[in-house]
């Protein structure tokens, strides 16, 4: 991503890094979440509706008429590079941290709502099996 040297670290601690030079912004989604790792506005519904498609929810403060809401709305057009990177849980069963698994580049398709905004989208390849299990959620 490019925000981090061995001179200067990147203070990103939430779970979405944008690099504005380079117009990539890595989600970084828990699958699982607890009350335990998680407050109560940061609970986001983010599942796999399908191999290839994703439901995820941006942070609390962002609706679609924000800019961070437009840019994902308005993805294709302004070129944004979304990557989506999943992991079960921050914490492994023997409570070491769990990495992330880079699941692909996203293009938007859909959202709904606001504050958070519950956004639809399209991997370019399939999930990979091992969690597919874990991100699939039933969808009424």
């Amino acid at each position: 991503m490019g925000l981090s040297t061995f001179e200067n670290q990147s203070s990103i601690i939430e779970g979405v890094a944008s690099n504005k030079e380079t117009n990539v912004e890595a989600l970084f989604i828990n699958l699982q979440k607890t009350e335990e790792d998680f407050s109560p506005t940061t609970m986001y519904d983010d599942y796999a509706i399908n191999e290839t498609l994703f439901h995820w929810q941006s942070q609390n403060r962002t609706s679609p008429e924000s800019v961070t809401g437009q840019s994902y709305i308005k993805q294709e057009s302004i070129g944004k590079e979304i990557l989506l990177f999943v992991r079960e849980a921050p914490k492994t069963y023997y409570k070491s941290t769990q990495g992330y698994v880079f699941i692909g580049p996203a293009r938007y398709v859909s959202h709904e709502g606001s504050k958070p905004m519950s956004i639809k989208w399209e991997l370019t390849k399939p999930i990979p099996d091992f969690l597919w299990k874990e991100s699939a959620k039933m969808v009424g």
